[in-house]
């Protein structure tokens, strides 16, 4: 605590005392409301300037201001403001002397009655206040806030009581993924839960985090995927469709688009391929903006997104060719792969295989280019070990990523199910991983051993959830949209 909080929590102390010698409770059980400010506000819309009511009412908030000796309060609750009037005329002399107790950061619960100040301001004439938590500490200066963004994300309860478009961007959040569960479960979708903690990291390639069990003595692992888990119950015909909203965990570094604990979106649908999924991924976004934002032309740090479907597909050959001028489906070494990628700019350690090499030229001349809704195909099948290799080229895999301002915002796949080549890349993986790449994937033995008893054809399809909460709320970090985001510690 700084020196200039001392004394003004010395004084709030003080005031916490007074209110005890007063026989007053600062912290009650409960409070029982009667309306929200904004219900207020809807319900007297029409009441005229200067006019009284009889209606009686209980609201409940935190103080934002305190204005003419605290004859006035405004008095704010998750729906909005409401006005508070404090006189004698109304307040028995108990409250009165509660009253010149508050402070600015309270919390208090009124009970009263409805009018309209001849301003035209609507008031609660106050004839009740009950103190439901008294507020130790100051909150920020009014009109400097949290100047300090680190402080912003460090104490995120004072920045969503100082700042609304904090409080808006976090509901948007959750109104998004009720969209989206919302439409799944109407699509047939079954929800469904699975573990967090694996004894196998797999699903994707990335470095988990690992924990130790003590009453099992094992390592696990936090989980990075929810993949292969959820694969197993359509193994097991749990359901044909299948999703889960789900909290991943990857031991990776920070970005403006990258937290270590982040949600996505997984889901699974038996006998489509991966061409269904890129009609889902548009319905899922589309209805989504259309439900949280009313449009489907959306900003983005001052750029407009068109989100109209249907969006470009492109293979990743294809749009580095059209970029650069060099083709890599016409390369066939992996050594001359490197080359290539390595003359266009991309950062490479010089043991990259053919697949990387293409991954690693779109990512340092392509991916940043892609603003407007655009579906990559065509993917490598050595980066891709849990996908169906392409029908028409046996480097290439039945996958694509879906882009929207340079980010990826979706992942999808025809799902591998074909258990001897699934063991034959997961070996890939093993050697791979032998040669030093710490984010390729371990042999997972009994989800071979699942594929053995049959997957069944299907589509696969994973959404970043903050990545597009961040769009949909033009957020400059992912630290805006989650509640919580990972911080190195003071």
């Amino acid at each position: 605590m700084s020196d200039e909080e001392d004394p003004l929590r010395a004084i709030r102390i003080g005031k916490l005392d007074s209110l005890k010698t007063l026989g007053i409770e600062p912290y009650p059980y409960g409070f029982e409301r009667t309306h929200e400010a904004g219900e207020l506000e809807q319900r007297y819309a029409g009441l005229a300037a200067g006019a009284d009511t009889q209606q009686r009412v209980r609201v409940a908030g935190r103080i934002r201001a305190i204005r003419n000796s605290g004859m006035f309060i405004d008095l704010h609750d998750a729906s909005g403001k409401i006005q508070i009037f404090c006189h004698r005329d109304f307040l028995p002399p108990g409250g009165l002397a509660a009253g010149r107790l508050l402070d600015i950061g309270d919390l208090v619960g009124i009970e009263g009655l409805v009018r309209r100040t001849p301003r035209g301001e609507l008031t609660v004439n106050a004839t009740a206040i009950i103190v439901l938590a008294k507020a130790l500490r100051p909150l920020p200066e009014k009109y400097h806030g949290l100047a300090d963004v680190e402080l912003r994300y460090r104490q995120r309860y004072l920045d969503m009581i100082m700042n609304p478009q904090s409080r808006e961007t976090l509901r948007r959040r959750s109104r998004v993924i009720a969209a989206m569960r919302s439409h799944l479960v109407e699509c047939g979708y079954l929800e469904v839960e699975t573990p967090m903690l694996h004894t196998i990291p797999g699903g994707a390639s990335a470095k988990p985090f690992v924990t130790h069990h003590n009453a099992l003595d094992i390592d696990l692992y936090l989980r990075i995927a929810p993949e292969l888990h959820l694969k197993r119950l359509l193994v097991g015909g749990l359901a044909d469709k299948l999703f889960e909203i789900n909290r991943c965990f990857r031991n990776e570094g920070l970005s403006p688009r990258h937290n270590p604990e982040f949600t996505t979106l997984e889901l699974y649908e038996a006998y489509v391929d991966y061409t269904a999924m890129m009609k889902l991924t548009e319905e899922l976004v589309t209805i989504v903006a259309e439900t949280v934002l009313g449009t489907l032309r959306i900003g983005y740090g001052g750029t407009m997104i068109d989100l109209s479907p249907p969006w470009p597909r492109c293979s990743m050959a294809e749009l580095v060719h059209k970029a650069t001028g060099v083709d890599f489906l016409a390369i066939e070494e992996a050594a001359a792969a490197r080359r290539a990628a390595a003359q266009l700019g991309a950062a490479l350690t010089g043991s990259e295989s053919w697949g990387q090499a293409l991954e690693a030229a779109f990512d340092a001349r392509v991916e940043d280019t892609l603003i407007q809704p655009t579906h990559v195909t065509g993917f490598p099948r050595d980066i891709s070990p849990l996908a169906k290799a392409d029908r028409a080229d046996p480097r290439l895999v039945e996958r694509f990523e879906t882009y929207i301002y340079g980010w990826e915002i979706a992942n999808a796949f025809s799902e591998l199910n074909d258990p001897l080549d699934q063991r034959e890349r997961f070996e890939a993986q093993i050697r791979a991983r032998e040669a030093g790449d710490e984010e390729a994937q371990p042999l997972d033995e009994d989800y071979v051993t699942a594929l053995e008893y049959g997957l069944p054809p299907c589509g696969g399809l994973g959404i970043g959830i903050d990545r597009l909460v961040m769009l949909l709320t033009d957020s400059p970090s992912i630290r805006d949209v989650i509640a919580f985001p990972t911080l190195r510690p003071r």
